[in-house]
């Protein structure tokens, strides 16, 4: 598969291996499905065959303007979308940074469509909450109401932003590449329109707020992640019912691209004995 299709959007996707089971991996901001290339391969070397797509406002012929269409339940369609154009149960999901969000509000929706869940960075969304309110994530996490304003952060980001990657941490070769993304035509406005849409979340999930997730999950963090702190990664195994382990990693934020052996350990333990 190159590509699937969800109403008039089109996105770009990367197949490898050819394995029985699936693993699905979601990219985050603001990166693309290339954030996965040094995982995907140990994965299908463990047998799996591995699926990552650009994400709504990463793939070009899927970019839409209104902020609205970045709310989580259209995201979180997005994905049940590719599981459905693949003909897929049941799939092994994770997910880094915002694909890390879509991944847990994934597993609140559609646990019946998952075999297990691995999250990098991002803890659950409530964990979040709690410690934006009692801990120093708020301070963490500022340029959340930075990117609100309209058109400015555009601009800035143009400039600023291979710095700033730079400067956290992530090898250059994938600086260069991300920062060549954002100022491809609507894709500044797009990716930002993740963090715009996020004063129209509501919860969707059907089976009430106090909903923990039931997939066997493992949570990855790193422990320098200047924007993710240790209250809510550790406050985040309240929230899973199932079967969980925590990964705390001696690295910062970029775990994909940083640590691709430790991630893909991680997705292949998790997934367990293998179903006959």
């Amino acid at each position: 598969m190159e590509e699937f299709g969800r109403g008039d959007l089109v996105f770009d996707v990367s197949d490898t291996g050819v394995g029985d089971e699936i693993a699905v991996l979601l990219h985050g901001w603001p990166q693309d499905r290339h954030t996965w290339a040094q995982v995907t391969p140990l994965l299908a070397d463990a047998g799996l065959r591995v699926v990552a797509f650009d994400q709504r406002g990463y793939s070009p012929r899927a970019r839409p303007r209104a902020r609205g269409a970045y709310r989580m339940e259209e995201l979180v369609g997005d994905v049940l979308a590719l599981l459905d154009a693949l003909d897929a149960p049941r799939v092994h999901l994770a997910g880094h940074d915002w694909g890390g969000s879509v991944a847990w509000a994934f597993a609140e929706r559609h646990p019946e469509r998952l075999r297990s869940l691995t999250v990098l960075s991002t803890p659950h969304h409530r964990a979040l909450a709690w410690a934006m309110r009692h801990a120093d994530q708020a301070r963490r996490s500022w340029y959340i109401a930075a990117f609100q304003v309209p058109t400015l952060p555009e601009l800035v980001l143009r400039r600023r932003l291979p710095k700033a990657l730079r400067d956290s941490g992530l090898p250059e070769q994938d600086v260069q590449r991300y920062a060549a993304r954002f100022r491809e035509p609507g894709a500044a406005r797009a990716s930002l329109a993740w963090y715009r849409a996020i004063p129209l979340r509501r919860n969707r999930s059907g089976r009430g707020t106090a909903l923990r997730i039931s997939t066997p999950t493992t949570y990855v963090w790193g422990r320098d992640d200047p924007a993710l702190g240790r209250a809510a990664a550790t406050r985040t195994r309240d929230h899973v019912a199932a079967d969980y382990t925590f990964t705390e990693l001696d690295a910062g934020h970029w775990l994909p691209e940083t640590h691709p052996g430790e991630v893909a350990a991680a997705i292949v333990q998790r997934r367990g004995p293998r179903e006959q």
